[in-house]
């Protein structure tokens, strides 16, 4: 295994390299044959990026905002609104994926001018993102703006499809 290390003021980056690149050339990114991009025509997306790529049995789902199929604001300056519209657009992208809210291991969620109560608001708007049991890893940013005027939230997911036939295991056997 080789490491890398990059420094620049106070910040350490170490980088692992765990497989050699392929004979004859350098890996440029995720392996053509187990890579789908996901861009549903019945979603408004924002420029240059996918709405979702999945890898293997790992779904990157793209920071999903309050816009309609037509690439209208839903709710402008209403959180509660544009929180259900963008979890909606999450939820759509996810089940074209081959996944559910249930199997989302992680959130970040992006807020305009965020403050406390707005968490409470969100999750009111999406409670299938929230369950009470087993909720997904989470992080709410606060930032300045988003790509497009007007949206107050932004949010993204990583997911995992679920193994559909279990290993078997003759302990379990009836």
């Amino acid at each position: 295994m080789r490491v890398a290390v990059f420094s620049t003021g106070c910040l350490t980056l170490l980088a692992a390299c765990v497989a050699p690149p392929p004979p004859g050339g350098i890996r440029s990114g995720p392996d053509p044959v187990n890579t789908r991009y996901i861009n549903p025509g019945t979603l408004a997306a924002l420029p240059g990026f996918t709405h979702a790529v999945k890898v293997g049995s790992t779904v990157y789902v793209s920071g999903e905002v309050a816009l309609d199929s037509s690439g209208k604001l839903v709710g402008p300056g209403d959180l509660r609104a544009q929180a259900a519209q963008a979890f909606g657009n999450l939820a759509t992208v996810l089940r074209i994926a081959g996944v559910g809210t249930d199997d989302v291991a992680k959130l970040t969620i992006y807020l305009v001018n965020a403050k406390p109560g707005d968490l409470d608001i969100i999750r009111e708007a999406a409670p299938e993102f929230f369950p009470q049991r087993n909720p997904p890893a989470g992080t709410v940013v606060g930032v300045q703006t988003l790509p497009r005027e007007g949206l107050l939230i932004a949010v993204d997911a990583t997911a995992i499809v679920r193994a559909a036939v279990l290993p078997r295991d003759e302990r379990f056997r009836p």
